[in-house]
């Protein structure tokens, strides 16, 4: 089943890099990316640096991203962004409940589900964020959370969208932080959360949901998580700002 799912690299580049920062790194990534095959490349990039990485990437394999999303087509949202803002700028994916977006600017599982529910609708394709913090891992309620997190943001959504949508498990005590969920572990949670999908859906909607891991993820571990059956490629946040890092990720995700 795992192999008809198409790997995804998504960088997070969170609050760095300017317009003219991102087109240096875009130069140098299209042109060392060129034909590379069997894996979904993307840039999830602050809102600033869009425009210019459009530029850029134009006529490339690399997709354009952004972080957040507002789930109002329009209005008195000062300081929002609104989904066909989004799409002039040739975004095709948006992070969606990103646990620092949950932890510092309080978005609430509902606020994901709309979220997701607009994004849909505007032909963008959402990365659903899930994960526990570290008291909830050691109180042994990591199923838990992520079965309830990954089934507020579906609530709503149709059974032909959500094969249309990507899930990132980011274990929050793992993000930023150097430590890393092992392999294994990683593997058994997006299964659970795979089998959430099945249980709201069915099981072959289900086995078409691509579950990325996210949290420390580097071109020296990512092989490892990328060889569990479940985990189809990787949101990365720090080690996607060096062009070469990035580089190294994407190959590692096309072998």
């Amino acid at each position: 089943m795992a192999q008809t799912r198409t790997p995804i690299i998504a960088g997070n580049w969170k609050m760095y890099k300017t317009g003219a920062e991102a087109r240096e790194f875009a130069a140098a990534v299209r042109q060392q990316l060129q034909g590379v095959a069997g894996v979904e490349m993307v840039v999830c990039a602050p809102f600033t640096a869009l425009a210019a990485l459009q530029e850029t990437l134009a006529g490339s394999n690399i997709a354009l991203g952004a972080q957040n999303v507002h789930f109002a087509e329009e209005g008195a949202y000062t300081g929002e962004i609104a989904p066909r803002m989004l799409s002039e700028f040739g975004v095709r994916f948006v992070i969606v409940g990103h646990s620092e977006r949950r932890a510092y600017f309080n978005e609430t599982d509902a606020m994901v589900n709309k979220k997701v529910q607009a994004a849909l609708q505007h032909g963008l394709v959402p990365i659903v964020c899930v994960g526990e913090d570290l008291a909830e891992r050691e109180a042994g309620q990591t199923f838990s959370i992520v079965e309830m997190q990954a089934r507020a943001a579906l609530a709503g959504v149709e059974a032909e969208q959500v094969a249309g949508v990507v899930i990132a498990y980011e274990p929050i005590w793992a993000i930023g932080t150097g430590k890393s969920s092992t392999a294994e572990d990683a593997n058994e949670v997006v299964r659970h959360i795979r089998k959430t999908i099945a249980e709201l859906y069915d099981q072959e909607t289900a086995n078409r949901v691509r579950i990325q891991y996210g949290g420390s993820v580097k071109p020296e571990n990512i092989e490892e998580f990328l060889a569990q059956p479940e985990i189809d490629g990787a949101l990365v946040g720090g080690a996607s700002l060096a062009p070469e890092s990035y580089v190294k990720l994407v190959r590692a995700a096309s072998r």
